[in-house]
């Protein structure tokens, strides 16, 4: 059944947030290696990104209404273009393709592959891409859409953006939807009719090999720039100053700026102790359609549109030290095995070696492997993996891999102007029962070393990788 007001686009239900805390996996707070101690509090939470753009979403800017049909009757919501506004600077228009998930206004979002969504598993998402190059805004001469799709009388901006976004949705969730209006729902016929494989498009900005490690008094990486940007700048370690760590080429020269394909090291001093550092790449672009956006607080997946000049960043890590074991840590949402990879370099003398639910898990200097965590769909996560010099990596985030969720409420849709729910609590007048939202995330908290299983029994994924050793 229905909620009584539905978030701007798509339903108001909530998808098993309270059946988190009762079944599946509970992460706990800390996955510490064997021998090093207690995790660094100061950690900081590192979300899924592999780089691009992040940006807060405002609501739909421009939208008409569509008609879900199900079991349980017709609902009529509102479908159309949302506008998001990028940190340091930019806009972005997106339609969802998350339609039985609510969005939270002022959420935060940031670029994400296909493959850590629902995109990823998805054999039609090529032809959404398809769909959002040969329609609105990307076609924004609206005389010349209605033309192709045979719409009479024309089409106005509310009408293009509705059938754009019913045609995304029968593919990206598969659901029986139609525009209410006469001239939307045509438009939405020809674009599905029409729509032809495309492939995923690249990031805007990513880093390859993001996560390095080495022995100090050589260079660490490479980390390998990939951007549709003409340049980036490159940001030095905060702490370069005092720490001697610099960011060079394979030439050994200091390095401020980059573009596409250029290779980034570590220079770090071979008396520099045992410990870590960050480098930040970012440039100004054009952010490619058909990039997906994700969230980490339970909003819906959305997917580009179009972009504006908008700033886009990445970060790289390193970790050093003269010898034992040297991890290099990093985390992706993995959808087709419903859960995050892990993945731990070795670059030491030693192996590194930690548990990970139960079961303990040794990299072999000179070797990489990837754990994947099994997680329940719109399972919170938070935990911290702890290594030698210090070493705190903590990841937390939401996995939401799935458009279909078990739909709770039972009242009749109110269509007026969106009002969807606030992250962290809600707004005047707005009931985050009603809209599917939730006034605070669940936190997932565990105890002691590992994870706990609730009435379900995990299955951890390992794959192994031999890497040659860097630096």
């Amino acid at each position: 059944m229905f909620s009584a007001l539905l978030s701007a686009c798509g339903r108001g239900t909530v998808r098993g947030a309270a059946a988190t805390l009762v079944t599946g996996i509970v992460a706990a707070g800390v996955l510490t290696a064997a021998g090093t101690g207690t995790a660094a509090a100061a950690a900081d939470g590192t979300a899924q990104s592999q780089g691009g753009a992040t940006a807060t979403i405002g609501g739909l800017k421009t939208y008409g209404t569509a008609v879900i049909h199900d079991d349980s009757g017709d609902l009529e919501v509102s479908a159309g273009l949302f506008e998001m506004s990028v940190d340091g600077g930019g806009t972005l228009q997106t339609y969802c393709v998350d339609l039985h998930n609510p969005t939270q206004r002022d959420a935060k979002y940031h670029e994400t592959p296909w493959s850590g969504t629902s995109l990823g598993a998805n054999k039609n998402a090529g032809k959404i891409r398809w769909i959002l190059q040969n329609s609105y805004p990307q076609v924004n001469d609206l005389a010349t859409l209605a033309a192709e799709a045979g719409v009479k009388g024309g089409l106005t901006e509310e009408d293009a953006a509705a059938g754009t976004q019913v045609a995304i949705w029968r593919y990206s969730d598969d659901a029986a939807v139609d525009a209410l209006d006469p001239q939307a729902e045509k438009l939405a016929d020809y674009l599905q009719r029409s729509a032809r494989e495309l492939a995923e498009p690249a990031a805007s900005l990513t880093l390859d090999g993001a996560a390095v490690s080495g022995r100090p008094g050589g260079l660490l990486g490479p980390v390998t720039v990939r951007t549709n940007a003409d340049a980036v700048t490159v940001t030095p370690p905060a702490d370069a100053v005092t720490s001697g760590v610099r960011i060079v080429g394979k030439d050994g020269k200091v390095l401020t700026a980059a573009h596409n394909g250029s290779e980034l090291f570590f220079d770090v001093p071979a008396k520099a102790a045992a410990g870590s550092a960050e480098l930040t790449v970012q440039a100004s672009t054009t952010v490619p359609v058909g990039r997906a956006f994700t969230s980490e607080s339970r909003s819906q997946t959305q997917i580009l549109a179009g972009s504006s000049e908008s700033t886009v960043s990445a970060t790289a890590s390193a970790t050093w030290a003269d010898q034992g074991a040297i991890p290099a840590l990093s985390a992706a949402k993995n959808c087709a095995e419903n859960g995050v990879d892990i993945t731990a370099a070795n670059e030491g003398d030693a192996p590194f070696t930690f548990e990970l639910m139960g079961i303990e898990h040794s990299i072999p200097a000179g070797e990489s492997r990837t754990v994947t965590i099994p997680l329940q769909e719109d399972q919170a996560y938070d935990f911290t993996i702890t290594g030698p010099g210090g070493l705190a990596k903590r990841f937390t985030g939401v996995l939401d891999c799935q458009t279909q969720g078990a739909e709770t409420g039972d009242a009749t849709q109110t269509l007026s102007e969106p009002s969807p729910a606030t992250v962290g609590g809600a707004t005047a007048g707005t009931n985050l029962a009603e809209t599917g939202g939730s006034g605070a995330t669940p936190t997932v908290v565990g105890v002691g070393i590992g994870f706990v299983v609730i009435g379900a029994t995990a299955l951890l994924l390992v794959r192994k990788k031999k890497t040659p050793a860097q630096g």
